[in-house]
């Protein structure tokens, strides 16, 4: 198309036409250029315009959807030419690309958005949920949404990107889920309107507060408790904890002092005081020092602070911690000992000068202490010597009285072997009578003088009750027939616990006491069982013992007045037996009726077991053969007890050596060679030399042991447990014939069973 100067049509082609005729526009020479605009925009022809001032082209958009690009070029004289093409093909693939270079950015945005660890929610200006990302979706729930879309479309989860004030930006806030999460939600405004909303799920961050804060109340509730003040001062010297005590002591309250400065709440001069231990702490020095300070009551007191820096990993210091203690009687205490110490000096010179005089007092005492104890230690001595001579006494005359007593007894016995008339039979008879109550009654004194000495110590030991008993039945079922008495006895098999030589010679007083004052009727020796132990009884049917005298009965040379007694004695029995039932703790008890009788028991305690078995003594009974033709050696130092030892055994059909001594016997026989039955030795010989030891020597020189009978005066326990362990017999001076002769008989009936 072709414009004159004037800009009016010229000339134009048919195309320029038809691009016309659409919108009912007839084009013809001579229109202007300013009436060809006009109606191109009033008839709806031209849609938008786009001028592109640098290539001298206007752009059209038809309203066909077309595009028309208008060049237009200047000519001579003043006119113009206007060139119109269609770029509609050219505008579409412009189109194509932008669209594909959007939706490229579109996804790259979307990727970008998907990638952050917050939810994010794109809201446009006119209200619509125009994009989020995948995070967005997880929190809320919200996924598979269709965008845009309206926020009324949310339903109940819309409260999430509703603005929330005025200008219609979501401010800061928080939001709970239906499952529980929490999550904040933070608006930014978009410069062409509309925001961006940020969601943070803050739920592990609002759990952790609530433990910290937890903690904090047991932290607090615990210091609380404690009687100091703590406190916590970060770098900048702000309160950051403050116990209960430390408030209390000020004056202020909790919410003022955290946060607060040191500086700002104490006065300037407290500060100062202060100051070059805070420099101290927070170089890392951990210091403690005393303050003398003013509490909100205006009481002074003396406080005792410690300062204990606090680090961080990198050793930084970052803080550090409080603790206050009050010390102010803890002060005055070290005062109050300090004035005490002051006084001290002369308070000790003046227990110096007293302790000197004391001293000396002391020292007065000691020495008369020291000559008393010398004076003790020479009575002691006097007394062990008198109590050693005392015991030698008793053991001498447990010997040297018994030796003639036994030479008598073993004379008699050998002249009751004899044949003689019935008269000097009988007058011997009485003889042997006599040396047996002289036997008696040395006995007797022998027994009182030896516990009175305390010489003898009882062997307690467990044993069979029946061991004792049966013997003693035995021997005085046969006094009590002589004296035309009734014995009864019942055994018992129980097992007790005692000396049973001290505890024979208590039931032996008790027998014979019964038999002296019973003069007719019978006697009981029997056991019975009780909780505690087991009680021994002596029953009598004899005159009895008035109320008055049963205290006396017990006490030295004290008889009975009455006529019924046998014989009238010495008084001794009952005080032997109450002084060694009181050694053994196991006392005497006495029951009895006037013209009735008497009864007298012993409780022994109960034993578990007897020991272990050891050899016992088998009863010696008359069994065995006759001591005809039987060699004997008798070794003795005293020789009347050889001399009626040579007759009473020779009596007996026995061959007989008899010496005082080994070197005497060794004179008359080979001690290794001879033959020889048995050895009759006593235990006491000259120069202090035994006669067991004796024995051992002889049987240590012969190829085979002789059978042993021990003779001694000797009582002891020890005494009998050696010969038992040697496998020798033992007979207790005075001896009787009968009994020697019965024990003869079974050393020589068993010396081929210990031979071999």
């Amino acid at each position: 198309m072709l414009f004159d100067g004037e800009q009016r049509i010229q000339r134009f082609n048919s195309r320029f036409a038809d691009f016309w005729r659409p919108a009912g526009i007839e084009i013809r020479a001579g229109m202007s250029l300013d009436e060809l605009k006009r109606l191109a925009l009033t008839s709806g022809l031209v849609v938008s315009e786009q001028l592109r001032q640098r290539q001298g082209r206007t752009v059209y958009q038809l309203h066909d959807g077309r595009w028309v690009q208008i060049h237009q070029r200047p000519i001579r004289g003043g006119g113009r030419v206007f060139l119109y093409v269609d770029i509609t093909e050219l505008k579409r693939q412009e189109h194509a690309q932008r669209e594909h270079a959007l939706a490229q950015k579109s996804r790259l945005l979307q990727a970008t958005l998907d990638s952050l660890s917050q939810g994010v929610a794109v809201i446009t200006r006119s209200g619509l949920l125009e994009m989020h990302n995948q995070r967005f979706s997880e929190l809320t729930g919200l996924a598979d949404l269709g965008l845009p879309v309206a926020l009324s479309a949310l339903g109940g989860n819309s409260e999430l990107v509703q603005p929330a004030d005025a200008d219609g930006v979501l401010p800061a806030c928080e939001r709970r889920l239906s499952d529980g999460r929490v999550v904040e939600v933070r608006g930014h405004p978009m410069p062409g309107g509309g925001q961006v909303l940020t969601y943070t799920d803050i739920t592990e961050r609002i759990r952790q507060a609530e433990t910290l804060a937890e903690r904090e109340r047991w932290i607090r509730t615990i210091t609380d408790q404690v009687p100091a003040m703590i406190a916590y001062l970060d770098r900048e010297l702000h309160y950051v904890f403050t116990n209960r005590v430390y408030e209390a002591w000020y004056g202020w309250p909790h919410d003022l002092l955290l946060g607060s400065s040191l500086s700002a709440l104490h006065a300037p001069d407290h500060v100062a005081r202060l100051m070059p231990y805070l420099k101290r702490v927070l170089a890392g020095e951990r210091i403690s020092f005393e303050l003398p300070e003013q509490n909100a009551g205006g009481e002074h007191r003396v406080l005792l602070r410690s300062y204990v820096p606090h680090r961080d990993n990198d050793g930084s210091v970052i803080g550090f911690f409080v603790l206050i203690r009050d010390i102010t009687e803890q002060r005055r205490t070290a005062e109050a000992l300090h004035h005490a110490y002051q006084n001290l000096e002369q308070r000790v010179r003046e227990r110096t000068v007293e302790l000197t005089r004391v001293n000396g007092q002391l020292r007065e005492e000691i020495e008369e202490r020291l000559a008393a104890e010398c004076q003790l230690r020479d009575a002691k001595t006097e007394a062990e010597a008198a109590n050693l001579s005392k015991t030698k006494f008793l053991a001498a005359v447990s010997h040297d009285l018994l030796q003639p007593l036994n030479a008598a007894r073993l004379f008699v016995g050998a002249l009751v072997e004899q044949e003689m008339s019935a008269a000097n039979l009988e007058l011997i008879q009485q003889v042997g009578h006599s040396l047996k109550d002289v036997e008696t009654l040395l006995g007797t004194l022998v027994d009182i003088s030896k516990l009175d000495a305390g010489v003898v110590v009882p062997e307690i030991a467990p044993f069979a009750i029946r061991e004792l008993l049966d013997g003693l039945a035995r021997e005085y079922r046969q006094v009590a027939a002589s004296e035309g008495l009734g014995f009864r006895y019942v055994a018992s098999s129980a097992l007790v616990s005692s000396d049973i030589s001290l505890l024979a010679r208590v039931i032996r007083n008790l027998l014979s006491n019964a038999v002296r004052y019973t003069p007719g009727g019978r006697l009981l020796l029997g056991c019975r069982r009780r909780r505690d132990g087991l009680e021994i009884q002596v029953l009598d049917t004899g005159c009895g013992i008035a109320d008055h005298e049963r205290e006396l009965i017990f006490q030295e040379f004290r008889r009975l007045h009455t006529a019924a007694a046998r014989d009238r004695g010495l008084g001794l029995g009952l005080s032997i037996v109450d002084k060694i039932s009181r050694m053994l703790n196991q006392p005497v008890r006495v029951r009895s009726r006037v013209g009735h009788g008497t009864l007298f028991s012993v409780l022994l305690p109960y034993a578990r077991q007897l020991p272990a078995d050891e050899p016992r003594l088998p009863a010696l009974t008359g069994a065995g053969r006759e001591l005809v033709g039987t060699r004997l050696w008798v070794v003795d130092n005293d020789p009347a007890i050889c001399l009626a030892m040579r007759h009473l055994l020779q009596r007996w059909g026995c061959e007989v050596v008899v010496a005082e001594d080994e070197e005497r016997l060794a004179q008359q026989v080979c001690l290794a060679e001879a033959t020889v039955d048995a050895l009759i030795v006593d235990y006491h010989l000259d120069h202090e030399r035994s006669g067991v030891a004796l024995a051992e020597r002889l049987n240590a020189q012969r190829r085979q042991p002789l059978p042993v009978l021990v003779i001694t005066a000797d009582h002891s326990r020890e005494l009998r447990q050696q010969v038992r362990e040697l496998g020798f017999l033992l007979l207790n001076k005075p001896v009787k014939p009968l009994r020697l002769r019965t024990t003869l008989q079974q050393l020589v009936a068993e010396a081929p069973a210990q031979l071999s």
